[in-house]
Parts: C-alpha cells; sequence; structure tokens
C-alpha cells in the first residue's frame, strides 16, 4: 500500500489494487492549498473547514463522515467514535476514528482526537500498524498525549499530523514538541511526502516517520 501526505491532517491512502481514500481534506483557509486529487472515498473525522472539504477531491468519491462500517473493493473502513476534546465533545463535539484494512495492514487515522488516552479506547483500536496522530495541540492532544497513545498502543509505524509548518496559520505546535519527546534513533525525516508498506516492513520495532507534504508538481514543502 502507497500513504501520501496531502499536509494537515489529510492523507491518501491507496491499496496496490488501485482502491484509494482520503482522510480528512481541507480548506486553504488554514494557509496553503491541497494538492488536486482523485479518491474513490473520503472519510471526514468532524465537520470543521480543516478537515472537511470533500469539494476538493475529484473522482465522485464516496463521502463517508458518520460512524459506520464500510467495504470499498476488498478495503474494509471502520469508524470508531471518540471526542474532539477532553470534557466528552462539550467544548468541540464528537470526532470520528477511522481504520482501515489495506494489503493486510492496519492504519488508524485519529482525526481531530482530543480526549485523554484511556484503556477502553485503546482496547477498541487495536490492533494498530500504522497510526496516524495528531500532535499540534490547541484543538486536538498535545506532543505529550500523543506520546502516551503511541507508547500504549506500539503500533509498527508513526506518522504525525495536524502540526504547524511554515504557511499554516493555525495556533498550534510544530512537530518538533513531538519528535523530541523519543529516542532520536527512532524518528525519521523522510525526504519526500508519501511512503510504500508491504507486511514485511512491519517490523515490531516502532519507528516515527515525520513526510513532507505532497504538492501538485510532485515537489516537497514543509
Amino acid at each position: 500500500m502507497k500513504i501520501e501526505y496531502l499536509g494537515h491532517s489529510c492523507f491518501k491512502l491507496t491499496e496496490s489494487t488501485g482502491t484509494s481514500v482520503i482522510c480528512d481534506p481541507y480548506s486553504s483557509e488554514i494557509g496553503y492549498e491541497m494538492r488536486a486529487t482523485t479518491a474513490d472515498a473520503v472519510t471526514v473525522s468532524h465537520g470543521h473547514y480543516d478537515h472537511n472539504a470533500v469539494g476538493n477531491i475529484g473522482g465522485n468519491p464516496v463521502i463517508i463522515d458518520s460512524e459506520r462500517n464500510y467495504e470499498l473493493a476488498g478495503v474494509e473502513i471502520n469508524s470508531i467514535k471518540s471526542f474532539h476534546d477532553s470534557l466528552r465533545g462539550k467544548k468541540r463535539g464528537e470526532n470520528i476514528i477511522f481504520k482501515f484494512r489495506m494489503d493486510g495492514i492496519d492504519v488508524c487515522h485519529l482525526g481531530d482526537l482530543g480526549e485523554q488516552c484511556s484503556s477502553d479506547l485503546i482496547e477498541t483500536l487495536l490492533p494498530v500498524n500504522v497510526l496516524l496522530i495528531p500532535v499540534g495541540g490547541t484543538y486536538t492532544i498535545d506532543a505529550e498525549m500523543a506520546k502516551e497513545y503511541v507508547d500504549r498502543i506500539m503500533p509498527d509505524i508513526v506518522i504525525p499530523m495536524h502540526y504547524r509548518t511554515r504557511d499554516c496559520k493555525l495556533d498550534i505546535d510544530k512537530v518538533d514538541e513531538f519528535t523530541s519527546l523519543f529516542d532520536s534513533e527512532i524518528v525519521e525525516e523522510a525526504e519526500c511526502g508519501d511512503l510504500e508498506l508491504s507486511r514485511k516492513d512491519l517490523t515490531g520495532e516502532t519507528r516515527i516517520i515525520v513526510l513532507k507534504r505532497c504538492l501538485n508538481d510532485g515537489k516537497q514543502n514543509s
């Protein structure tokens, strides 16, 4: 399978069969444009402009923005209700976590998760091979809480998202606040914005991979 980081909390996941899903497309209101692309399905974790810009996606995709399970050409998509804040949604509402099963790999996109790490939620999420996790704080869990999720889920690969970059207008922390909490040997800054994985790449040891943002022309940006 292939994972492409389109910026903010948006990823394009593509199975070897060609079936593709885009998670949490965003509006240019965050400070930069999202790459033009198509998909078979789009998942939306919640209704905020930096996660629900489904009009940016071509290809007449299926929109999945509610808590339900779905199968798309052999790709399993499962949803889990969670909260956008630590007050059980009283401040920012609910958030949908999506899990994808592609080429035998379990990928979990946490959306704008804001609730504290709990045994019940962890048990519901497992197993996870690839964890796409917000780390910027303010509107989501912060770096320290994100690390707790990583330590308890123990995924093979962690890809941080929803952090401040050069062009981002949101008042959130940079990714360094998160990566600095781990031993430098397991942190990798990728030279590109995509990652190709197969089951043989899952070693049981956690790696943190910071992807660059994929742009229209194939170049990368931070």
